[in-house]
């Protein structure tokens, strides 16, 4: 059934499920609509929990990320992208993958004195720190509470160098800081867009702002010297992958100097939100694209092996490997972003490191 006449289809949000947490020993399922069950059936509203963790900047031990620190001022996003590998981290809050990942959006208020805090250990040494590793800094609660912009505000204050990644044009708020942080090539922002498809994105990121907004924030943050890097993510073979070649050139002609991509994988609760989703969103192929997203990985749709679980192997990975590299050749052929300088950092004690010179 298309969802258009689906009575049970949550316009405005990504998924259509609440799954189950595998960490929760009891199960909430639905036997009638009517009565104590009838708030699986509503699109309730948005719900911040503020939280005060001992520790900010998390440690990847993962060697295909490209980043060894990140940090992540919100847990859950409001975007509500069906194929967010975040999703599954919100079962370790007690929270469900599904609605529950874009409906209940923990808060991390002392997230600016942590990274202080972090900063100011003795003997540490700087290297880029990402914002954020796991779900948009930039989501919609960021412009009340403007954590981000403080934390962008610190790592200026310390001459330290920070990598972000976003889809939301909330970005260009903090064009100030950016500009002088690139100036010290100090930052690298990662823009993400992956279809110039209105109705896909409606549907498949339903809060997320416009494809031709986030052009738009590529030329603003570039004509300012802000280093700028497509991500094309995720490719998802049926749905997306055609679109390679025209978004690299309309990003290219914004001013992005570099391009990205990942292949989709649906990991843990993830492959249950996108397979009901896909199926009420899009019943006519759903199990076309479900199964091409499985050959991609091995036969399965969860894929953890490092180094292919983000870019994929076989026939139709191998396909979207040289439409991509072919496409970058020709729009973007010095395809790179200058290197951090890790030389200006003003450690805890006021001094200027001198022993790195320019990455």
């Amino acid at each position: 059934m298309p969802h258009e006449n689906n009575d049970h289809y949550f316009k405005g949000r990504g998924a259509q499920i609440n799954t189950h947490n595998r960490f929760s020993k009891t199960k909430y399922v639905t036997e009638h609509i009517e009565g104590l069950d009838e708030e699986m059936y509503e699109n309730s509203a948005t719900q911040l929990i503020e939280t005060f963790p001992k520790t900010i900047v998390s440690r990847s031990e993962s060697p295909d990320v490209g980043f060894n620190y990140s940090i992540n001022p919100y847990q859950g996003c409001e975007h509500g992208c069906l194929y967010c590998y975040a999703r599954n981290s919100h079962e370790y809050w007690g929270f469900s993958a599904g609605l529950d990942f874009e409906r209940k959006i923990i808060v991390k208020r002392n997230a600016v004195a942590l990274l202080e805090t972090f900063l100011n250990k003795p003997g540490y040494q700087p290297e880029p720190i990402m914002l954020s590793g796991n779900t948009d800094c930039y989501q919609p609660v960021e412009r009340k509470l403007g954590i981000t912009r403080e934390l962008l505000k610190t790592f200026l204050k310390y001459r330290h160098p920070v990598g972000l990644i976003s889809k939301n044009n909330l970005i260009v708020r903090d064009a100030d800081i950016l500009q002088e942080l690139a100036s010290l090539n100090l930052v690298h922002v990662a823009i993400t867009i992956n279809s110039l498809n209105e109705s896909l994105r409606q549907k498949m990121e339903p809060r997320t702002v416009t494809a031709n907004s986030r052009l738009k924030v590529i030329r603003c943050l570039s004509a300012l010297g802000v280093p700028v890097r497509l991500m094309v993510a995720p490719i998802v073979p049926g749905l997306n992958s055609d679109e390679i070649p025209t978004l690299i050139k309309r990003a290219a002609e914004e001013g992005a100097k570099a391009a990205s991509f990942t292949l989709i994988r649906l990991n843990g609760m993830i492959a249950e939100v996108f397979t009901d989703w896909i199926q009420k969103a899009y019943p006519d192929r759903a199990n076309k694209v479900l199964n091409m997203i499985a050959e991609c990985h091995g036969g399965k749709l969860n894929d953890s092996r490092w180094g292919t679980r983000m870019r994929g192997e076989g026939k139709i990975a191998e396909s979207i490997h040289t439409l991509f590299a072919l496409s970058v050749k020709r729009y973007m052929p010095d395809n790179g972003l200058p290197g951090y300088n890790l030389s200006h950092f003003i450690p805890a004690s006021g001094k200027q490191t001198s022993m790195f010179g320019e990455g």
